[in-house]
Formats: C-alpha cells, structure tokens, sequence
C-alpha cells in the first residue's frame, strides 16, 4: 500500500512537471530543443525562421583552412517579402564591445591609456556625479566591475532616442548620476552598458577624435574590414536588415544606439573576420593579446530592439559562429541559443565521419 502511494506521488509530480512545461515553458523554443538533430545547418536556420525569427543569418568558421560557410533563412525585410541575403548589414549590438576594448587594450599597451587610473581623473566633470569615482579603474570599467548601475535598465532611458549623440550621451549619463553603487569597486561583476558609454568618452578625450576612428583605422582598414561601421547613420544603408520585437509587426531598423556600448553596424562575414583575428592573435601584438586576454572576453552575444546576435568562439574546436536574428524577445534569444548549440553539433558530426 506504501510503495503504490509513493508511485502515484511520483506519477503526479511528474503530470504537473510536464503540464508546468507546457503551460509555462516558450513553446516554439521547446519545440526545436526537442526536434531531432539535423545533419546540416541551413536545416537548423529554416526550423528558428518557422518558429517565429523573421530572418537569420549565420557565418562558420572552423578554421584549419577550411573554407567558411554563410546561411541566410527568411526574409530581410517583412513587408517587401525580400529574402534574407548574408552579405546584409546589422546592428551588432553588445558585441561592439569587443571592438572598444581591443581599443582600450592597444591604447593602454602604448601607454596613452592607464588600466589603474581613476575614473576620476579621466572625467573629472562627469565623473565627480558617480558614486566611488575616485576608486573606479579603466580596468573596472572594461570588465564590468565597476559597481556603476546601468543605465539602459532605468525605466527612463528610452529606446526610441533619435539620432543625436550628444543628447543622448548627456541624457544617458544622467540618469546614473548621484545613485548608490550596486557594490564596492572591483567586489563583484555586474553587466552595465554605462561602463563603455564612459570608455568611450575617456577614448574620445584621450586621442581628441572619435574612438570610432581610431577602431577603423587600428583595426578594421588593416583587416580589410571594409563592411563595418562605427555607428547607424541616416540616410539608411539599403543593405540593413529589418528589425522587429516578437509579436509585433513595426519595422525598427531606422533605430539608433549611439552608444560605445553597442553601436556598431556590419555584416555577419566581418564580425567573424573580427573574431577570428581577435583569438588567433593576428589582430593584436603578442603584448597586447595577452593584456586583452586579462582583461575581457573571446566572445559576446548583443541585443537591441528588433535584432539579436551572437559572435561565439568555441575554443575546444576552434570555431568560430556568428548568428544574426532579425527578432528579438526572450524566446528568439533562446531559440539563438539553441541554434548555435545544433550547429556546433553538426560541425563535430561532420568531422567524425
């Protein structure tokens, strides 16, 4: 009687495991963890589009001189049905960020920069307004340790900001002046898109030009890296790829993020190029790579309204993915996510046979 009581709990928990699962768990996503593993990868691709992405491209490199590989699912742009091309350009997001601090790396290598010096000595003006300035590094800042709130999680920071840099900034900044710090300087880690907001600024007064400049000429012109670009500008390129938010129908391409913290537009060959040579050490000096290696990451994912990407190095197999979605929401991100786990997976099939 005791044992048939224990089975009938087990087959209950279970039902209301599964029903929560179904209930509550993002079905599309589920849907694809689920499905078989396919044999190749635009298989993969057309699965996310069928499940909610409107177009998505994505570029592998496995490197040992193996040729690389582009895919493209779905439309480009909803409303004039055109297909999704790979040579399309996108908003790349947080993975800007790998650019800035490669920057900030080079510049700190030539001593124009000093990864131990205060924020406050940087920024004097902007900086006085931040809590902890006086203790806040470059080096914090660069990997996230700054304590520094975020700025794009106030509810006042908006989005839908028009393209005008200077307000923006001004506006972006203020709404982090004078708030307590969400830990001591160097304590803890906390994601905070304010930190290469200031980066860049620090950059900027640094050189007394544009750290989108410098980018280009240190990194992208010597790696023939002619279809990336520091910032989205009007009039729009034709090649950007249209963005939208999961469940609505708005076009959002025309949307501009200003910031050093995700600026950056290119296409999805270019990010991987990028990546590539970031990890393999032809885009720094030895001295340089190993101070990077210290103080930032191999690779980024990025989210804007309307686009999600993701420029992953599998260091195990020497590969590098990039992903472009042109939808972003919880669920596509998941869905990226599980992608980018299938094509690794097709990637190491293929080897074995």
């Amino acid at each position: 009687m005791q044992r048939k009581t224990v089975n009938a709990l087990r087959i209950l928990v279970l039902v209301i495991v599964i029903s929560s699962i179904m209930v509550f768990a993002p079905v599309n996503a589920l849907f694809i963890y689920l499905a078989p593993q396919s044999k190749d990868i635009q298989t993969e691709l057309n699965r996310a589009v069928n499940n909610g992405i409107a177009g998505m491209i994505v570029y592998v490199d496995e490197g040992n001189g193996l040729p690389a590989e582009s895919y493209a699912a779905g439309l480009h742009n909803q409303q004039s049905r055109q297909p999704a091309h790979t040579d399309a350009l996108f908003k790349i997001a947080s993975i800007s960020k790998l650019y800035v601090a490669a920057a900030v790396t080079r510049l700190a290598t030539h001593g124009q920069l000093d990864l131990d010096t205060p924020l406050l000595e940087y920024l004097p003006q902007q900086a006085s307004q931040i809590t902890n300035a006086e203790k806040i590094t470059l080096r914090m800042l660069v990997q996230h340790r700054s304590g520094i709130a975020n700025y794009t999680d106030d509810p006042a920071f908006n989005w839908f900001a028009p393209f005008d840099e200077a307000s923006v900034t001004a506006q972006s900044l203020a709404l982090i002046y004078n708030k307590p710090a969400l830990f001591e300087p160097g304590a803890e880690y906390a994601y905070s898109n304010t930190n290469y907001l200031l980066l860049g600024r620090i950059i900027d007064k640094t050189l007394g030009y544009s750290y989108r400049d410098y980018i280009q000429k240190e990194f992208l012109q010597p790696q023939g890296l002619h279809h990336t670009f520091g910032v989205l500008t009007e009039p729009l390129h034709p090649s950007l790829m249209s963005g939208y938010v999961s469940g609505y129908d708005d076009d959002l391409k025309h949307l501009a993020f200003m910031s050093p913290a995700g600026a950056m537009v290119a296409t999805a060959e270019d990010v991987a190029l990028f990546l590539r040579a970031l990890n393999d050490g032809s885009l720094l000096t030895q001295e340089e790579q190993a101070l990077y290696d210290s103080l930032y990451f191999n690779s980024h994912d990025g989210w804007l309204p309307g686009y999600l990407s993701f420029a992953r190095y599998d260091v195990p197999s020497d590969t590098v993915v990039v992903i472009f979605a042109s939808t972003s929401g919880d669920e596509p991100w998941l869905i990226c996510d599980i992608v980018h786990t299938r094509i690794l997976a097709v990637l190491k099939a293929r080897k074995q046979q």
